[in-house]
């Protein structure tokens, strides 16, 4: 039987790949990859010999890719997936390849690494103790304003990815559709340029709303609670101010 590697790539610092992916990398028969350029880019960079087999597999063919990624793994090879940057899987290709793995009786190996969501999480300076990570919001804003409205009474922080075009959108309708919360807004994350914006929602969605900015941002976003909204805050300035005056 053969064995499928889900290889966490680096979302932005070269450093950040382990020497347990490069071992795996040079190993694998066969890599499945979103960009075969890109990854073939990050191969050179890191001075590792391409495998034998290099295929693309991306969002518009990873479902015809799983079924000849099960044949590989039937010949008893080792076959990779990597996505661009972080993990496959997550907001990336790779779901369909695993679950027809797991189904054919093949061994499914995470390797870890890098991945924007908890270094986000944990640079936002909310709530990192339960959180529900969202992917991608829908484009559209009717069903983006649907797609938040499904966790606005959850206590958990909100995780989601966000394209650079749409930032503002969703700050604002998340504004409106949770109120004033406190969130943070995560760019180039392990990058040089690497920036965390953290405020209420209003302010945030005032500053992104006509920005333009490079590459995509992770955005958190305060749960249902009292102590993260702008209200408290406004609360807890009274109540210093009367102490302060008695």
């Amino acid at each position: 039987m053969g064995c499928l590697f889900i290889i966490a790539t680096p979302i932005g610092n070269l450093q950040d790949m382990t020497p347990r992916a490069m071992t795996t990398l040079r190993e694998l028969d066969v890599l499945a990859c979103e960009d075969t350029r890109h990854t073939g880019q990050l191969l050179t960079l890191l001075d590792i010999p391409r495998p034998p087999v290099v295929v693309s597999n991306h969002e518009h063919n990873e479902r015809h890719m799983a079924a000849k990624i099960v044949s590989w793994l039937d010949e008893g090879k080792k076959v990779g997936i990597c996505s661009d940057a972080g993990y496959p899987v997550i907001s990336d290709p790779g779901y369909p390849a695993v679950v027809a793995a797991i189904a054919a009786g093949h061994d499914v190996v995470a390797i870890p690494g890098a991945s924007a969501v908890p270094l986000a999480l944990i640079s936002s300076g909310l709530p990192s103790s339960s959180y529900t990570f969202k992917g991608f919001p829908p484009r559209k804003p009717g069903r983006r304003r649907s797609f938040l409205a499904m966790d606005s009474e959850l206590p958990h922080t909100l995780v989601f990815y966000e394209s650079p075009f749409r930032i503002g959108k969703l700050l604002a309708d998340a504004l409106d559709v949770y109120g004033d919360r406190q969130a943070a807004v995560c760019m180039e994350l392990t990058k040089q340029f690497e920036r965390v914006h953290r405020g209420s929602l209003a302010a945030l969605a005032a500053e992104f709303a006509d920005r333009k900015v490079k590459g995509e941002a992770v955005i958190v976003i305060a749960g249902n609670n009292p102590k993260f909204t702008a209200s408290h805050e406004d609360d807890q300035v009274e109540e210093e101010d009367a102490d302060a005056d008695s």
